[in-house]
């Protein structure tokens, strides 16, 4: 194959294979990653999250307690949110991390409700090799959320190690 998009690559006659997540050397300092696709909330994400959580907070499950309260509508939980943004990052972010060292400075910064769409932007902060593990990086990204209207809804810092060759990596585990 001779012209192999961005974000994949080959694996074999005629066969690519698409890149998740990167390694040390594949970040730069100071660069922004745009991540797609948005995602809209369902009202199956708020309600899973609630049940997982066991969260009995009547603002995230109880429609006429909002009413009553001066609320429009349901909130969806903050930890929804989160979960779906990092979610969205994680392919062209951590995606061959093997493990998040911290996760500062949250903020929620507007509400979510269910039918927003969300949608997110990373900054490269900080990409160095780790000090007590040679063969991996950590890496440090502030991420901000958007919704529709392109009010800022989310932000955070996050902290994670990654592989300092993704190409060795990638070789050895087929990704």
């Amino acid at each position: 194959m001779s012209n192999i998009p961005q974000g994949y690559r080959p694996v074999g006659d005629n066969r690519v294979r698409e890149i998740v997540g990167r390694g040390l050397e594949e970040f730069t300092v100071g660069e922004v990653i745009e991540h797609r696709p948005a995602r809209t909330v369902s009202d199956m994400d708020r309600s899973m999250v609630l049940a997982l959580t066991g969260n009995p907070a009547p603002v995230h499950s109880d429609a006429e307690y909002c009413e009553r309260t001066g609320r429009e509508r349901l909130l969806v939980c903050g930890i929804t949110t989160l979960g779906i943004v990092v979610g969205a990052t994680v392919r062209s972010t951590s995606g061959m991390t093997s493990a998040n060292l911290a996760l500062d400075d949250v903020r929620f910064t507007n509400p979510v409700h269910v039918g927003d769409t969300l949608r997110a932007e990373t900054e490269v902060l900080a990409a160095r090799p780790s000090q007590s593990r040679p063969d991996h990086g950590v890496v440090t990204c502030r991420t901000a959320a958007f919704n529709q209207r392109n009010e800022q809804v989310l932000a955070f810092t996050r902290t994670f190690l990654v592989p300092a060759d993704a190409t060795t990596v990638r070789d050895a585990t087929s990704y």
